[in-house]
Formats: structure tokens, sequence, C-alpha cells
């Protein structure tokens, strides 16, 4: 969820900006080795209202190694809501990142013109 409450029960929202920050430096090297992966795995992508899904490759990234990526990266992107849809029969596996209104924008802007 992207808003939190605070003690006085004043609700606010997540920023949408990275918290690079966030991940602790010992965790970093295994975070870029996972994005990497997550890069190499993509291989299709697909534009939604509030976000993007991409398409993964179990071949090039397991599901195991996708879920923990998802528990470094929502560190540092708490507004994002993450899902994985797993098809039966060997079928495909989506990645879906999407949230509140600016997250397609950020999510293109920081994406780029990368799959993943």
């Amino acid at each position: 969820m992207t808003t939190n409450a605070c003690c006085n029960g004043e609700i606010f929202e997540t920023p949408i900006a990275c918290r690079l920050d966030a991940i602790p430096a010992s965790s970093r090297p295994r975070y870029d080795e996972l994005r990497r992966m997550l890069a190499a795995a993509a291989i299709g992508k697909c534009e939604l209202a509030n976000g993007i899904e991409v398409q993964i490759s179990t071949d090039r990234m397991a599901l195991a190694h996708l879920a923990e990526w998802i528990s470094l990266e929502r560190k540092c992107c708490p507004f994002l809501d993450f899902r994985i849809d797993v098809a039966p029969e060997s079928g495909p596996v989506w990645l879906s990142l999407t949230g509140r209104a600016g997250v397609k924008e950020f999510l293109a802007h920081s994406l780029g013109g990368r799959s993943a």
C-alpha cells in the first residue's frame, strides 16, 4: 500500500522516487546482480493503464530470484505494487509493476528503453 499512518492519525503517500539508500551497502552487490538477471530474463513487455507488465523467462531467472529482487526493490521503491502471475502448465510468467497516478511515468523514465 502506498499510504502510511502516522502516530497522530494523518495519512500520507510515499513519494514516487527511488530511495537507493534504503538498500544496505552489504546488499547492494546482490541487488545489482539480480537487476542484471531481471534485465536478461525480460522477454516481453506490455503497457498497463497504471504501470507495466514484463514477461520473465524462468530459464534465465528463477522465481525465487525474482521474489528476492522484489524484496529488495520494494525497500527503495515502496510506492510500487508488485505482482507475479504464473500461468499453469509451464505457461508464461509475468511481473507487474503498478501503482497510483505518476507511477507509470516514473517507470517509463527509470526503465528508459530497457525491457526491465
